[in-house]
């Protein structure tokens, strides 16, 4: 057996931000050195930020990309550190390609390379191409062909690109006949609830279909919708865990493995190899060093200790907020205040992410507020320590009905659009971002203004069902001491157990509550999951248990409202199907369910 110590460098690059995310790579990789390591490895993707999107048909950033590796090789060396190998993601390209319609001249590739001694040492790119879900990447990548085992160290490590752990047959099924003794994955893998359980069951599962080790490096951080929690892990030949990174958070996790030593009869070169899907993977041998290190002393494996359900929940909300104003250049933000659990909720994920002084709260009171809902936002601003002013609405609303004849529900809406104004107005005044108070209930059932409460930059929990609402208020309340890095901590409880308790309404009209057009949200909530995420149709929702006329009423609300949907901002996507880039449906279309009348 031979010694390995490998760095996973758990990282937040950003989309686009090239010089940024190299200056990322040298400084990691110097903790790296620092620590011992003889190998490095950061996610999928990393010089670029993930996902690119259309930016990958660009030939221009493309092109930059590639430089930029170079360049990062170059740099490393110059820097002391090119005696290190590093593993990075990037953007590439096939140096010959034919030019297709929809693709860009030269093809582009999700790629890895090893870098090392000042040079590019070999590339290589994502073989399985996702195309379900949030990832599209079939129409704008080429599929690649190459398994690299490098030989470090006296061990041959072999490097696959995220969803190629996630398929059968590809450069991950050949691995065992590389005699690989660590398969190393690069990965941005968004989260999404339960999926940690399941990235911890893969990768043991492709450990022991590869019979070695297996590293797995995840991103972390915040990109429009997708949030990444981390999560990096090592696992052992059998699949049993070794070291586990924390969650939402960068971490260099350093692990010390013992792994079989390389054959050294076996040379560098290129070998090609059917694999399981049908296809021929090419293995690229290389060889960094061949003898393997003197025998040391381990280090204690670092374990991070789990979170629940609603930490996680909580954390991605956070981070996806945190990094949407940091990377748009947001230092504050300003949002409606109303007294209710929503904006109470969005007040404190906004404290969390950008700190209490940087969130400006707004109450707009109108003829139809109560007396609790100015003073409950005024004891939350108050617990908090955020900033806050009070813009009486009333005679903003008399103006214009003054010169427009409004009734019902235009007169109700009225308001709303009246209270986007102002915080629009101090967003373009001072420079916040507007965060909108719509949790995915309201989205889905269209019970939000268009142009009110609706109008905004970003939306935390635009992908949070009404009951997790309360579930993460209370869950925030029992931790208002912080304890964990992306809690701040509170004097008392952030969000009044009034709030918590009142029974909601939009305030729009005399004694107005949400139950008056809306089922009670332990009854709605389940079959909204039904059918926005798990897309039952009308007699599967029945058979599910499902009330027939609440189906009937609920699918006619939800089919409505799409085109609400496609003008709301993005927010943080913690479900498997969120309303943005997982759930893609027309807007115009006479298909409706088949109801029992």
């Amino acid at each position: 057996m031979a010694q390995l110590r490998i760095a996973l460098a758990q990282v937040n690059p950003t989309v686009g931000d090239l010089g940024g995310n190299a200056d990322m790579i040298v400084e990691w990789t110097r903790r790296a050195a620092a620590a011992g390591a003889h190998l490095v490895a950061f996610p999928e993707m990393m010089l670029t930020g993930y996902p690119v999107e259309d930016l990958a048909l660009r030939p221009s950033f493309v092109e930059a990309s590639r430089r930029a590796l170079a360049e990062t090789a170059a740099r490393l060396a110059a820097e002391g550190l090119g005696g290190l190998p590093v593993v990075t993601g990037h953007l590439d390209r096939r140096a010959v390609a034919p030019v297709r319609p929809g693709r860009a001249a030269g093809s582009p590739l999700n790629a890895a390379a090893w870098l090392h001694g000042g040079e590019v040492l070999v590339r290589s790119a994502k073989h399985h191409l996702p195309n379900y879900g949030v990832f599209d990447e079939f129409r704008i990548f080429e599929r690649g062909d190459r398994l690299p085992v490098v030989r470090v160290r006296g061990v041959d490590v072999a490097t696959v690109i995220c969803e190629d752990l996630w398929q059968d047959g590809g450069p991950v099924s050949v691995t065992g006949a590389a005699g690989a003794g660590l398969l190393l994955a690069v990965n941005a893998s968004p989260y999404e609830r339960g999926k940690g359980d399941a990235r911890l069951a893969l990768c043991a599962r492709r450990a022991r279909d590869a019979g070695c080790a297996l590293a797995y490096v995840n991103m972390v951080g915040g990109q429009d919708e997708l949030v990444f929690d981390g999560d990096s892990v090592v696992v052992a030949a059998d699949g049993t865990p070794l070291a586990r990174a924390p969650r939402f958070t960068e971490d260099l996790l350093v692990a010390d493995l013992a792994l079989p030593a390389a054959d050294p009869a076996v040379p560098a070169g290129s070998t090609p190899v059917d694999a399981l899907d049908g296809t021929t993977i090419t293995i690229d041998r290389r060889i960094v060093s061949a003898d393997p290190v003197p025998a040391y002393t381990v280090a204690p494996q670092t374990v991070a200790a789990p979170m629940d359900d609603l930490a996680k929940v909580y954390a991605a909300l956070v981070l996806g907020t945190r990094d949407y104003a940091r990377k748009n250049g947001f230092r504050s933000v300003v949002l409606g205040l109303s007294g209710g659990i929503d904006s109470a909720l969005v007040a404190t994920i906004a404290s969390d992410a950008v700190g209490p002084e940087n969130v400006h709260a707004v109450l707009l009171p109108s003829r139809y507020s109560s007396e609790g809902s100015v003073t409950d936002a005024e004891d939350l601003v108050k617990r908090q320590g955020i900033h806050s002013r009070v813009v009486p609405i009333a005679g903003m609303v008399e103006a214009f009905e003054a010169e427009l004849d409004l009734h019902g529900l235009a007169a109700e809406n009225l308001q709303a659009r009246v209270r986007a104004n102002v915080w629009m107005a101090l967003s373009n005044e001072h420079g916040h971002l507007v965060l909108t108070g719509g949790n995915k209930s309201e989205l889905a059932t269209g019970y939000s203004t268009l142009y009110g409460d609706s109008a905004g930059g970003f939306g935390p929990i635009k992908d949070v069902t009404k009951t997790m609402v309360w579930a993460l208020a209370r869950w925030r309340n029992t931790h208002r001491d912080g304890g964990a890095p992306f809690l701040h901590p509170f004097a008392q409880e952030p969000i009044p157990e009034a709030i918590i308790v009142k029974e909601p309404s939009a305030e729009l009209r005399p004694g107005q509550r949400d139950r008056d057009s809306l089922p009670d949200y332990s009854v709605l909530d389940p079959l909204l999951t039904d059918y926005v995420e798990h897309d039952l149709g009308r007699d599967a929702l029945v058979a599910a248990g499902h009330d027939p006329e609440l189906v009937d009423r609920v699918i006619r609300l939800v089919d409505l409202a799409e085109y609400k949907r496609r003008q709301y901002p993005p927010g943080p996507k913690i479900t498997p199907k969120n309303f943005g880039r997982d759930r893609r449906l027309p807007i115009t279309t006479r298909w409706r369910e088949p109801s029992a009348r």
